[in-house]
């Protein structure tokens, strides 16, 4: 979880034109053809007869005509030509105020980091950990970059960020269940684009996934960030079915720093609602609540999250404060008596962790899970023996085969869908992409 770097950062603060790297087609006429000169021969000799004569006149102001319309289309050719020549400059603008953009925001992130040999280390560990998993990543990046099952880059919102992709099944029978999917990062190096694996896997079980982009610190805090994902989650409410997805079957997920965003928002609109007022979307249009390995309790995480690597300072910072821990703190926000409402409100929720999650302790998912069922929730928390931060979202899914947390994932979203489930039950396993040996080399080195 903890992937504080400036380098990562800036790659990731790129714009969607960057990152989906889609070459623009320039057709340039050529204005020559144009400009060949017609020799003008006498037509008629001077004993013509009138009529000769007049027909003279007839065609030389035809051939005049022509050549004036041949004259005026060669004049558009070469605006346009000059209009195709200067669209690269204007791409060359765009992508040097971008490159400003990155390069200003990534100083002030290593003002905040420092120089700590912590993050330092955990920074050279990531290298060595993404190095080791390159087989899988070039797999799904080639699919996230050239299937047709995806749209890429839909705008959900006017801030920085505020797109989303959609991941389509192949079977276009019937409205399919959704997936609203906020990605981790440590609050710092998220992207929609780390979901891609997810979206891969349950697309193919007939489920459709929209992983949610959002504003990283420090181009937002974290109120721009949960503000970004309320309205991501308000798009996929009403619009989602123009893609073939069942609004009335949509499930909201969030995956480490994701979880935390994504129960901030859950939590925010219900209190909306609550007291009445005028919201884009309805906690009512949502099934349930998944979230994979987050934190709920911040004033009881910020010191180990300062012994990983993600300082105090930083985290107070992207917190808005240490005065404002409480308030982005879904177990402490339902505890408050005036949440009692809303807490009623909520939607089922289910809390998946791996017991060896040294990024974000265990205990964070159990106890709020407990919190919720005090206050009368319907909720619970399936740990996983032995598994990290990464075995769950990483490892295993690249591992192939099948796995608990996956096959638990897609029991409950089909739920009550009996041809759903029959298709699980003979569904083919997944599809090994990194071999064993380096997930284990992987796993050892990782700094999650």
């Amino acid at each position: 979880m903890i992937k504080s770097t400036a380098a990562s950062a800036a790659m990731l603060l790129r714009s969607d034109d960057d990152l989906e790297m889609e070459a623009t087609r320039i057709t340039i006429p050529s204005p020559f053809h144009d400009d060949v000169k017609v020799e003008e021969k006498p037509l008629i000799s001077r004993t013509s007869s009138y009529t000769d004569s007049a027909a003279a006149v007839t065609v030389k102001s035809s051939l005049n005509q022509n050549k004036r319309r041949r004259r005026s289309a060669s004049d558009t050719s070469f605006d346009n030509f000059s209009a195709g020549r200067r669209q690269p400059f204007r791409r060359m603008g765009k992508a040097a105020s971008e490159t400003y953009l990155i390069t200003r925001l990534s100083f002030k992130l290593l003002g905040y980091l420092g120089v700590g040999y912590r993050w330092i280390t955990k920074f050279l560990a990531l290298g060595c950990y993404a190095f080791l998993l390159i087989p899988g990543f070039f797999q799904v990046g080639y699919y996230y970059f050239f299937s047709s099952q995806i749209i890429r880059g839909v705008v959900y919102g006017d801030q920085p960020r505020n797109r989303l992709d959609l991941y389509l099944p192949k079977n276009k029978n019937g409205p399919k269940p959704v997936v609203a999917f906020v990605t981790g990062g440590a609050w710092i190096i998220g992207y929609k684009a780390w979901g891609s694996l997810l979206g891969l896997q349950l697309s193919e079980r007939d489920i459709i996934v929209a992983c949610i982009d959002y504003r990283n610190f420090p181009q937002g805090t974290i109120g721009d960030m949960v503000k970004d994902a309320s309205q991501g989650i308000s798009f996929v409410c009403n619009n989602i079915a123009e893609y073939g997805g069942d609004p009335n079957r949509i499930y909201l997920m969030g995956q480490s720093a994701g979880s935390h965003i994504a129960a901030c928002a859950l939590l925010e609109q219900t209190i909306k609602e609550s007291v009445g007022d005028k919201t884009s979307w309805s906690v009512s249009g949502l099934k349930a609540y998944f979230g994979l390995s987050g934190g709920y309790n911040l004033p009881n995480l910020i010191d180990h999250f300062d012994s990983r690597g993600l300082y105090r300072s930083i985290f107070l910072s992207i917190m808005e404060g240490e005065e404002s821990l409480r308030r982005f703190s879904p177990e402490l926000i339902v505890r408050e008596p005036n949440t009692r409402k809303a807490v009623s409100m909520l939607p089922p929720i289910v809390l998946f962790h791996g017991t060896a999650d040294y990024s974000i302790p265990s205990d964070s998912s159990k106890s709020f899970a407990e919190t919720l069922q005090g206050l009368g929730v319907q909720a619970e928390s399936i740990l996983y023996e032995g598994k990290t931060h990464t075995d769950l979202f990483l490892q295993d899914p690249m591992r192939g085969g099948r796995d608990d947390m996956f096959e638990d994932l897609v029991a409950m979203i089909h739920a009550g869908d009996a041809e759903a489930v029959a298709r699980d039950a003979t569904a083919p396993p997944r599809k090994r992409l990194v071999p064993e040996f380096m997930l284990k080399l992987a796993r050892s080195v990782s700094p999650f």
